[in-house]
């Protein structure tokens, strides 16, 4: 698999993983390495949220089990950042010759973070056209479907657009961007005052 990537290949990877059988649960190697190693995790995780949320809103289960999912989700959405920051790592560690150019722009969103936009919206393509292909739904529900199918496809492509131009002008040294840490407060023990005490001693919310 090439090592220097594009949006064209991004799309097909993850395009490519949807059509596995039992993916995401059950994942086969794909010998990426570097950072397609990340981007496949990203998309991975990705689509065990996407699975865990829609069983979150089951209304047949004990509370039990919903709480049971509500941690998975949790750890599978650190694992998903975790993923993007590997992915930023990856493609600056590979910018770092690149002699930024006098008056280079600064992008407020990594590259990282429009992969797994690209992660998330391959996603919603690949089960809005389920949707619009279904043969045992009303011609309303199809219709609706279709018409936020072609959507998707145009939002996509217009991210994939802003993703090869991100690659490219950083790639010339004319833009930037920076790896910001996603610190999650709520999954740290030290940080979270439900987790460490800090709520009960202070007999409220923290703010």
């Amino acid at each position: 698999m090439q090592s220097e990537i594009d949006a064209v290949s991004v799309v097909w990877f993850h395009d490519r993983q949807l059509r596995e059988r039992d993916w995401p649960v059950m994942s086969q190697p794909t010998g990426a390495s570097g950072v397609w190693e990340w981007i496949d995790d990203n998309h991975r995780y990705n689509g065990l949220l996407w699975r865990e949320e829609d069983r979150a809103r089951r209304l047949d289960v004990p509370p039990a089990e919903i709480a049971a999912g509500k941690r998975l989700i949790d750890r599978y959405n650190q694992k998903r950042n975790d993923a993007v920051e590997s992915i930023d790592d990856a493609l600056l560690a590979g910018l770092n010759h690149v002699v930024r150019q006098p008056g280079a722009r600064l992008s407020s969103e990594t590259a990282g973070a429009m992969i797994d936009r690209l992660s998330i919206l391959a996603l919603k393509i690949h089960h809005m056209r389920a949707q619009a292909q279904r043969t045992d739904a009303d011609e309303h529900h199809v219709r609706v479907c279709a018409g936020k199918l072609e959507r998707l496809l145009t939002q996509r492509g217009d991210l994939m657009s802003c993703l090869d131009l991100l690659l490219a002008e950083a790639r010339a040294g004319r833009a930037y961007f920076k790896l910001y840490r996603q610190f999650k407060m709520y999954n740290d023990p030290a940080l979270n005052p439900y987790l460490n005490g800090q709520a009960a001693q202070h007999g409220r919310a923290a703010p």
